[in-house]
């Protein structure tokens, strides 16, 4: 190495600096670290939550749960891997829909009508040093209030990549047609909804009914399934605004193929999946995720029944623009689908 010539060696020390520097990367992303040093939030001795799923002594307990868990990272992970081309930088209007409780060093990606009321009541609790504990006692519009839980836009980008590698990032998700189905029975069948009604029924019907009454125009409060699926496929909804977070992808509103979601939580198997989690942040015995008690939720045969008047046209349109949420997550073609 001294005989080589100046800018040789010059060229030689830079490539094993940057060697160096990926080496350091890829052991920060694949590895989960430490706590954060003292000031950052409060030092604790326990074992993290990231921790405890991956190198935890709570195999026995955990079995069942974490191997389904498991499967479901690694299935994301390999339809990321065959269905995404190009990666990204995150911004910071990606990580809106990320909370943070770093208390019990956990990022949750809340998705609109998968249970993330009642998620955001937990960490309410979680959060809230004794404010709250019962999450049912804390009222669902309160639990949406902007403030109320700390997102992962709010940090500075030195702590955001501090706390997505060493934090356990969780996120729950639902079968995109019976979330749609639900998002659509919610804000337009609900006559509380007049914020929703304004704000998109009156859109809609202007724009897809032939000779609305009056009353429609005005109040928008009579939007049938077919006129918001005719909304969500016309490519000019998307190109006016982004879709509203209630019916927006969950791709596009959690970014699994750049952000690695430790746990996979279901709609279909909420309780189980809610108490993993719990579990694994070792809450379990301080809160208890609430139970529905909902007699007519969504669920598939409901979802059946509204795209039974959906012509195949439509259906299709509708499962292209979701494609991503059903191969990302595992979601099978549903039985009632008419595409040809």
């Amino acid at each position: 190495m001294m005989g080589m010539p100046r800018g040789g060696r010059l060229f030689l020390a830079t490539c094993l600096c940057s060697l160096f520097v990926l080496v350091l990367y890829f052991q920060s992303i694949t590895k989960p670290e430490p706590p954060l040093k003292s000031g950052s939030r409060p030092a604790k001795s326990r074992r993290s939550p990231l921790q405890t799923l991956y190198k935890g002594d709570q195999q026995v307990q955990l079995s069942a749960a974490q191997k389904s868990l498991q499967g479901r990272r690694e299935l994301l992970e390999q339809a990321c891997l065959s269905h995404t081309r190009k990666r990204r930088v995150l911004s910071p209007e990606d990580l809106k829909h990320l909370i943070v409780d770093d208390k019990h060093s956990l990022i949750y990606c809340y998705v609109p009508k998968v249970a993330c009321t009642n998620w955001k009541r937990v960490l309410m609790v979680l959060t809230s040093d004794g404010r709250y504990t019962d999450p049912l006692a804390i009222p669902a519009n309160e639990a949406h209030v902007a403030g109320n839980l700390r997102t992962l836009s709010e940090f500075s980008v030195a702590e955001i990549n501090q706390r997505l590698r060493s934090y356990l990032k969780f996120i729950f998700v639902r079968e995109p047609f019976e979330r749609i189905v639900s998002a659509y029975r919610n804000k337009f069948t609900r006559s509380y909804n007049t914020a929703f009604h304004k704000r998109y029924g009156t859109k809609i019907i202007q724009r897809y009914r032939t000779d609305p009454e009056p009353d429609a125009l005005e109040k928008g409060n009579d939007v049938t399934f077919r006129e918001f699926v005719q909304y969500l496929v016309d490519p000019r909804t998307q190109r006016e605004e982004p879709f509203n977070e209630h019916w927006e992808r969950v791709h596009s509103l959690c970014h699994p193929c750049l952000i690695h979601y430790d746990v996979v939580g279901k709609y279909e198997t909420l309780e189980p999946d809610a108490q993993a989690v719990l579990r694994l942040a070792s809450v379990e015995g301080t809160v208890q995720f609430p139970t529905s008690g909902k007699s007519t939720r969504t669920d598939g045969n409901m979802a059946a029944r509204f795209f039974k008047h959906i012509s195949p046209f439509y259906q299709k349109k509708l499962f292209n623009l979701y494609r991503m949420d059903f191969m990302l997550f595992n979601y099978s073609t549903p039985d009632y689908l008419r595409t040809r």
